[in-house]
């Protein structure tokens, strides 16, 4: 049995990078803004799946369920990585960040007891790595034009 071999182009890295910026920059907007609570489930189907420092979390529902609970947060990306995976067209992505979150006011609007090892108020190390496959249910993209994904799996850890 032989299998084809699916060559990845520049010009399919170069894509699937510009996607992945791009959903990093809109992910994280989304996560720190006001109306997180209806704006990131949007990027999750039910079939999705979350593991947030090692608790499970299905779909949409189970993203606002998490959401409910947390404070405030202020995301600070420092790197990101991203590898197409070959099988599909376009590609399915696995995105890597790595950065900074502050949940909370920040050090200065939290109350004195609280310790670095809080999650409330000091900036704490986290790395995310999320599978993004093509979303069948979004408009044809044109030639060049960035493929519309949604989030399959996503695991996050705080680093430290």
């Amino acid at each position: 049995m032989t299998t084809a071999v699916i060559k990845l182009t520049a010009s399919d890295i170069e894509i699937a990078t510009r996607a992945a910026e791009n959903f990093t920059r809109i992910y994280y907007t989304a996560y720190d803004s006001d109306n997180r609570l209806n704006d990131l489930p949007q990027f999750y189907r039910e079939s999705s799946s979350l593991v947030w420092n090692g608790k499970p979390f299905q779909g949409a529902t189970g993203v606002r369920e998490l959401l409910e609970k947390m404070p405030v947060t202020k995301h600070e990306i420092q790197s990101l990585d991203c590898h197409p995976i070959p099988g599909t067209s376009p590609p399915s992505l696995l995105v890597s960040v790595s950065g900074s979150v502050v949940h909370g006011q920040g050090p200065s609007g939290n109350p004195t007891h609280r310790t670095p090892r809080n999650p409330e108020g000091y900036p704490r190390v986290f790395s995310q790595t999320f599978m993004l496959v093509p979303d069948p249910t979004a408009p044809a993209t044109k030639p060049g034009e960035l493929a519309k994904y949604y989030v399959s799996a996503d695991a996050i850890r705080f680093v430290g």
